[in-house]
């Protein structure tokens, strides 16, 4: 069985779009994780009227990435053999892409498939921010050995895909800070890679006011750094010389993932 996990958090203008690239894809089930919308999110889950469509709903938001771990154990729960994760925000032409994230897990037998979202020459022009996120991403990747195989790759930026076995080999808490699982996985060898490659600006994500990227990028840098910590077994934490890298950290609703998890 294949499922999908889409976090849902006032994605009306996007939502229908992500939804309809999804039923394009062949999966067994779509699992949004509706979590503190006020907008028309939940009435267009409603309105789309799939049995594939098996959604769960928070009153309260659950903060960056706990959406994930919550539709990953629904998931497991349900038999899922392959789960893809995508926001509900990323109404780009990615149903191709989706497939190859798939497909990596599924007949080419990965653990975690990636996409690469800076393909080419895309790299070098981002912004100064962005190539911070960048290095951070690449400084763990190489601390685990995958530098080369997965290049700046992480399933913080673009939708990606893991099998069953990551889902009983990493603790499902931990998808919560998406680099920390990618470090976890490595850990225990299981097979990762590259499944698919789309430049950032064709996920069809919307663009964000300066101080949402700069909270988005701290946080990223953030979870790089705790990973890196958890690899080397070294006590968990955030920041790198005098700087403390919280972003959106701090609003990780960790008292609803765990309330969930333990049902």
């Amino acid at each position: 069985m294949i499922a999908a996990v889409m976090p849902v958090k006032d994605e009306e203008k996007r939502l229908k779009k992500t939804v309809e690239t999804l039923l394009s894809v062949p999966l067994d089930i779509i699992i949004p994780v509706i979590n503190g919308s006020s907008d028309s999110s939940c009435s267009i889950i409603r309105q789309v009227g799939s049995k594939r469509i098996q959604p769960i709903y928070f009153i309260e938001p659950l903060g960056i990435d706990v959406p994930r771990a919550i539709g990953a154990r629904a998931a497991l729960d349900k038999g899922a053999t392959a789960v893809l994760f995508l926001d509900g925000d990323m109404e780009g032409d990615i149903a191709k892409n989706l497939v190859d994230l798939i497909s990596a897990v599924y007949e080419k037998h990965a653990d975690m498939a990636l996409t690469n979202c800076y393909p080419g020459d895309y790299i070098t022009r981002l912004p100064k921010l962005a190539a911070a996120v960048l290095n951070a991403r690449i400084g763990l990747n190489r601390e685990i050995g995958l530098e080369e195989t997965i290049g700046a790759a992480s399933p913080s930026h673009g939708p990606h895909a893991v099998s069953q076995r990551f889902l009983l080999s990493v603790p499902l808490r931990e998808i919560a800070i998406p680099p920390v699982s990618l470090a976890l996985a490595a850990k225990k060898d299981l097979r990762i890679c590259v499944g698919t490659e789309i430049a950032h600006n064709e996920l069809g994500s919307p663009g964000k006011d300066s101080a949402h990227a700069d909270l988005i990028a701290w946080t990223i840098i953030g979870d790089c750094i705790e990973a890196q910590h958890v690899y080397r077994n070294t006590k968990r934490r955030r920041s790198s010389g005098s700087v403390e890298y919280q972003g959106y950290h701090s609003q990780r609703r960790w008292d609803l993932l765990d309330q969930f998890l333990s049902q």
